[in-house]
């Protein structure tokens, strides 16, 4: 089973030392999937919501932390966006059937209102 949070991350530089053109860029991150039902499965839960970052200053904050950039004083995150929970079908099946397991942790009534609430339609499953 494999599969990853992908998010957009765009970064600017303001270093004290040089100048630098453009200040500003973009990369992807992506951010392990714990396996359903483990320490950390509901990443999407706590920090999606509707195929969007939930929280975007505290998520900027993790990513600059996932980065290895929180102690880093002249780049900082300064846009984040969800593009995709990308995985495989067993990781897929795993999921739902964790999902399905505590729905009423979820607040709906499936598990494809559990999936569209957090993940919106940003679920790619690849072979």
């Amino acid at each position: 089973m494999e599969a990853a949070y992908v998010f957009r991350v765009a970064l600017r530089l303001d270093p004290t030392a040089a100048a630098v053109d453009p200040d500003r860029f973009e990369t992807t991150m992506e951010i392990p999937a714990s396996e359903p039902g483990t320490d950390g499965w509901l990443f999407f839960r706590d920090r999606l919501w509707r195929g969007e970052v939930g929280d975007e200053p505290a998520f900027r904050r993790l990513a600059e932390e996932r980065l290895g950039l929180a102690d880093a004083a002249s780049v900082e995150v300064v846009d984040v966006d969800f593009r995709e929970l990308r995985t495989d079908e067993a990781y897929l099946d795993a999921l739902k059937d964790a999902i399905a397991a505590d729905l009423d942790r979820f607040n709906a009534d499936s598990v494809d209102e559990v999936l569209r609430k957090y993940l919106g339609s940003s679920v790619h499953v690849r072979d």
